[in-house]
């Protein structure tokens, strides 16, 4: 017989987020990770800092293994009852839109980057043509 597991709501999950007593929300499932966080490759600070919120988007971001999803079926306890967690993700829209905006300007500055790495080698190209050029010039007017 399968075990029964219960349903939690959004602040009963969000009372375990620390290294002692640690639990995350991803996919609508809770999953205790409290005996994993010295395991995690990444470290303990992302596990942590996904308490307290629906951390599936930052489970998918990272573009976790095959074995990893598989793996964390050793640590779920239950389901959360999506009711209870819709006011808290209204609540965190803004730091979510923040986010959007400094990925923005992080892609402008990457794309200033692109270009000066074609454009740097091709004025040093340009520099030495007319470097060349003009050193041809000036000895066909001292002879």
């Amino acid at each position: 017989m399968a075990p029964n597991f219960k349903v939690y709501t959004f602040e009963e999950v969000s009372k375990h987020n620390d290294k002692n007593d640690c639990w995350i929300i991803v996919h609508g499932k809770v999953y205790d990770i409290t005996s994993f966080l010295d395991d995690h490759p990444g470290g303990v600070e992302p596990l942590l800092m996904a308490t307290e919120k629906d951390a599936s988007n930052d489970f998918e971001d990272i573009g976790h293994s095959d074995s990893a999803i598989e793996d964390m079926q050793n640590y779920y306890v239950g389901d959360i009852d999506t009711n209870t967690i819709t006011a808290k993700v209204e609540n965190s829209a803004s730091p979510t839109i923040q986010g959007v905006v400094s990925s923005t300007s992080n892609e402008s500055s990457g794309s200033v980057l692109k270009i000066l790495q074609y454009l740097l080698p091709l004025l040093i190209l340009g520099f030495a043509y007319a470097m060349q050029y003009y050193g041809k010039s000036s000895k066909q007017s001292e002879s």
